[in-house]
């Protein structure tokens, strides 16, 4: 089913036989006067454009009072679109509630953990439990579901827009009623939340429901347990939100496919992703590059945790920009090239379309510096026409539409309640960076050139022959007998500080650390060892030279013959005791490093963890470390995308292939020239 779906798109309203890959933006003609949109329609034409989101932000214009409503300028715009051939991916208008709503129900509006109203004149100001929000949104969505269920130009509806973005954690009184719902609905009795939340600690225990809150601003630390289900509840209600809007529209436009953008970027933590991604028709993502010196790296991790997310199956990009944003305290253009590579980086990984936030650039408004495909400057800028080149390559590469990514010989685990849990107060230290600490390991892979995938834990893990899972602090006793079972019959799993900890309650694991995992890796762990800012540990000499740790150490002892140390400390409390361990289990191995090591620390010890499954770089020896690899495979063709990480040239001699997009150089093969994209189409063996 989810290939007919995705091919509503990659055909768009006109009927084209030939699979694409959608190119477009959001598009807000309502921000502008009615002469410019034939421009805009012409302009779209001219830059390759297929589709366009319209009508995230047009709630107040469409319903301008509680029992007014105006789709004139909507119908005209819809027209408009599907006489220039391009399709219409409709949003359902409720992100923000318009002025007339907040003012007649100031109860809607969500409320911090201090207990301060977040007022409107921003946006999302709602709370996802809210039933009144709910029953006026869901009025809107019916009309706009019943206006264009027919409108020959709709080819996907688009829910809301980037759910939880400003408006994830509501401890409002609405808030405190679903929660309790949620609750029982987990726990069946209060006995089990008590147990759960070990509320026998500081005289916590309930007696009744109404007793319970949302974690709001506390005399001191609130229940860890408690903070860690108001994050798994949070994250739910914005779920049943969004499958409240998606029912809807099933219902009355059953054969148009269902959408949201997810956030998957950055520091963006609070949605669970992995396990909203079965909600929707298909899988869209927002994504824009952060600054700083992983900056493309962070943008492939996340391209590549969609495709995981997405089960390896197409999704698409629903916004990223064309040049500098508007939100980070310093707002920097993209370089020439950085357009085009950061788009195709995405359709690398899998996304089968490529749309910016947003068409034109806001005259007005909080997002006026932010660019867009026709900036300030117009038609005749760099941007503009850096946006039409990528057009025609987009053209150029339609084969790869519909195509899957080809799975990685490597895997690293992403877990969304790992990242919740580890990263909460009372803690070894404040310092730890979940998503950073991932980030480092894959950084230092595309620094080896080795392939991987960004997997969950819902992923068939036997299809990885490592399996690398960074601060695995969450793990229930079903994950680490699924996780002994990988290793028994060959699988080499890499596991680091902190792991193993706690269970699905965010319980200690007794007996020692790292508790769920300790006899897979024949370790015991009596006390951790964090480290304060500032301070490093020295592990021993490797193959390259000594390696520095930060942020933790731990004081191991082995516990099973079969271990063998593969570093020890140099210095520091610990000095002699192992530091990197690995242990032969059945056919396979785990391995734990129980230090912060950074890229470069990550990149000499990655060859000796990776060894046991004999994993290699697949690119030529010049381009190790300079050009990331990624394949997506169809039925007769796999499609090698080769992206320059530099700014240097490269030549990639050795690769032969069908030259998609690219240049070769004298000898026939690719040449990458700094920050390019060459595509090669291969026979699939």
């Amino acid at each position: 089913m989810i290939s007919t779906l995705l091919s509503q798109l990659q055909h768009g309203p006109d009927g084209d036989p030939t699979p694409r890959l959608a190119y477009g933006a959001d598009y807000n003609p309502e921000q502008w006067p009615r002469e410019v949109w034939e421009e805009d329609v012409r302009l779209m034409r001219e830059a390759g454009v297929t589709i366009v989101s319209v009508g995230i932000f047009s709630w107040a214009r469409i319903q301008p009072a509680e029992n007014e409503w105006d789709f004139t300028w909507l119908d005209e715009v819809m027209d408009l679109l599907y006489a220039g051939g391009i399709g219409v991916d409709l949003a359902t208008a409720t992100a923000s509630p318009p002025p007339w709503l907040s003012t007649a129900h100031p109860e809607i509006l969500p409320v911090t953990a201090s207990g301060e109203t977040l007022w409107p004149g921003g946006r999302q100001h709602w709370r996802p439990t809210s039933p009144v929000f709910r029953d006026h949104a869901l009025r809107l969505v019916r009309k706009m579901a019943e206006r264009y269920a027919n409108h020959p130009a709709l080819v996907a509806w688009h829910v809301s827009n980037e759910l939880g973005c400003h408006n994830i954690y509501d401890y409002s009184d609405d808030a405190a009623r679903a929660f309790r719902d949620w609750l029982r609905a987990r726990y069946s009795t209060l006995d089990g939340l008590n147990h759960a939340w070990g509320t026998a600690f500081w005289s916590q225990r309930f007696s009744d429901w109404e007793q319970i809150l949302p974690p709001r601003l506390a005399a001191s630390y609130p229940n860890p347990t408690q903070q860690l289900d108001f994050k798994r509840f949070s994250s739910d209600a914005l779920k049943e939100y969004l499958r409240a809007e998606r029912d809807l529209l099933r219902e009355i436009t059953p054969g148009v496919p269902v959408t949201t953008n997810f956030m998957v970027m950055g520091g963006t933590k609070g949605m669970n992703y992995a396990d909203w991604a079965d909600e929707i028709d298909f899988v869209s993502n927002d994504h824009y590059v952060l600054p700083g010196p992983q900056d493309r790296d962070e943008l492939s991790f996340s391209a590549n945790l969609v495709s995981g997310v997405a089960g390896g199956r197409p999704w698409f990009l629903m916004e990223h920009s064309t040049s500098a944003v508007n939100w980070q305290p310093v707002n920097l253009a993209k370089r020439p090239g950085d357009l085009a590579r950061d788009s195709l980086l995405h359709v690398a990984h899998g996304a089968d379309a490529v749309c910016f936030f947003q068409w034109r650039q806001s005259a007005a408004g909080a997002e006026k510096y932010h660019s867009a495909m026709v900036p300030h400057a117009g038609r005749d800028s760099e941007v503009f026409r850096a946006v039409a080149d990528l057009g025609h390559t987009l053209r150029t590469l339609a084969p790869v539409a519909g195509t899957e990514r080809e799975p990685a010989r490597v895997g690293i685990v992403f877990d969304w309640e790992s990242w919740w849990a580890s990263e909460q107060d009372s803690h070894p230290t404040s310092r730890l960076d979940y998503r950073q600490e991932a980030l480092d390991w894959y950084s230092a892979l595309l620094a080896l050139g080795v392939r991987a995938d960004i997997v969950t834990t819902r992923t068939d893990l036997d299809r990885y022959e490592v399996l690398i899972a960074p601060v695995l602090h969450m793990v229930s006793a079903a994950l680490s007998k699924e996780l002994t079972r990988y290793v028994e019959h060959g699988g080499h799993l890499v596991t680091t500080y902190f792991s193993g900890v706690v269970d699905e309650n965010d319980h200690i694991w007794l007996g020692g650390y790292p508790g769920a995992l300790r006899e897979l890796l024949g370790i015991s762990i009596e006390e951790f060892g964090p480290l304060l800012d500032g301070d490093t540990v020295e592990l021993e000499p490797g193959p390259d030279g000594g390696t520095t740790g930060t942020l933790w150490t731990d004081r191991i002892t082995v516990t099973d013959p079969e271990v063998e140390v593969l570093s020890h400390y140099r210095g520091g409390p610990y000095a002699g005791r192992p530091a990197v361990t690995r242990r032969t289990v059945g056919r396979g191995s785990a391995a734990y490093v129980s230090t912060r090591l950074g890229v470069d620390g990550l990149t000499g010890l990655l060859p000796r963890l990776l060894a046991p499954a004999d994993v290699r770089s697949e690119l030529p020896d010049g381009a190790r470390g300079s050009v990331e690899l990624i394949v997506r495979r169809g039925a007769d063709s796999r499609y090698l995308f080769l992206v320059n990480r530099t700014d240097e040239t490269v030549p990639l001699t050795g690769l032969s292939g069908e030259l998609l997009i690219g240049h070769a150089g004298d000898d026939g093969a690719p040449v990458l020239s700094p920050r390019d994209v060459a595509v090669l189409r291969q026979p699939a063996t």
